[in-house]
C-alpha cells in the first residue's frame, strides 16, 4: 500500500506526520473491514445443508456490525485531516490478502472456512492496536472496540466448530479449503463411524493380512510417485 499524503492538518495533540501514519494504519484496516462485510455477505448468501437457517441469521447482524466498524474507521482518518477510500479499487489493490475462496457449500465448511478469515483480521487489528498505542490513544481505543466485537463474532463461528471436549475441528488449518473441509459434516460423519470388523477364518486371516500388505506397498509407491 502507497503511503497516504502527509494531512495539512491533524487533530489537536499530534502532528502531521503522526497524524499521516494513523492514516496509513486505519487505512488497511478499513480495507480488512469492508472486505469481511463483503465475504460475510458472499458466505450469507451461499450457505446450504440443514443448518443454512442458522448461519444465514447469525451472518446478518455481524455484516451490520462490521460496517459500522468501517464507517467509524474511516469517520477517524476524515477527523485526522485523511481521505478514506471506499472503492472496490482501491481494496483491491492495496489489501494484502486474497479474495475468500469458498463459493457454495455447506454451512458449517463455511463456517470453518470464515473462522480462519476472523483470525487474519483479529491478529491484524491487534498488531495495529499496539503501533496506534504508539502515537494515538483514540485509535487505539478504536480498534480494541472493534476487537470486542470482532472477537466475540469469532465465538459465535467457532461454538459451531467445537467439540464437546473443547476441540476445533479446524485446528491445524492454514488455508479456507482445508478448514472448510476438515469442518464440512460429510468429512466428520465419515470419521465418527469406523467400520466394524468382521472375524475371518484362520486360513482367511493369513491371506488378508498378505494382501494389506501388499496394498500397503502399493499405495506408499504410488504417493512417492505422485509427489
Amino acid at each position: 500500500m502507497s503511503p497516504a499524503r502527509t494531512p495539512r492538518y491533524t487533530v489537536p495533540g499530534l502532528g502531521v506526520d503522526e497524524g499521516r501514519r494513523i492514516i496509513d494504519l486505519l487505512t488497511l484496516r478499513l480495507h480488512a473491514l469492508n472486505d469481511l462485510a463483503l465475504t460475510l455477505k458472499h458466505i450469507h448468501w451461499n450457505v446450504v445443508g440443514p443448518h443454512f437457517i442458522a448461519v444465514h441469521e447469525m451472518l446478518d447482524p455481524q455484516t451490520a456490525a462490521v460496517r459500522d466498524m468501517a464507517d467509524a474507521a474511516a469517520e477517524r482518518i476524515s477527523a485526522l485531516g485523511g481521505e478514506p477510500n471506499g472503492t472496490p479499487g482501491a481494496l483491491v489493490k492495496e489489501r494484502t490478502w486474497d479474495d475468500y475462496s469458498v463459493g457454495r457449500a455447506d454451512a458449517i465448511a463455511h463456517l470453518g472456512a470464515l473462522d480462519l478469515v476472523y483470525t487474519g483480521i483479529i491478529e491484524d487489528h491487534r498488531a495495529a492496536v499496539e503501533k496506534a498505542g504508539e502515537l494515538d490513544p483514540v485509535t487505539e481505543d478504536l480498534l480494541i472496540e472493534h476487537l470486542r466485537g470482532l472477537e466475540q463474532f469469532q465465538w459465535f463461528v467457532r461454538a459451531h466448530l467445537e467439540s464437546s471436549s473443547g476441540a476445533l475441528s479446524t485446528a491445524g488449518a492454514d488455508t479456507e479449503e482445508a478448514a472448510a473441509e476438515a469442518a464440512s459434516p460429510k468429512r466428520a460423519a465419515s470419521g465418527s463411524a469406523p467400520a466394524k470388523k468382521t472375524a475371518l477364518p484362520a486360513p482367511a486371516k493369513r491371506t488378508a493380512k498378505k494382501t494389506a500388505k501388499k496394498a500397503v506397498k502399493k499405495s506408499t509407491a504410488s504417493r512417492r510417485t505422485t509427489r
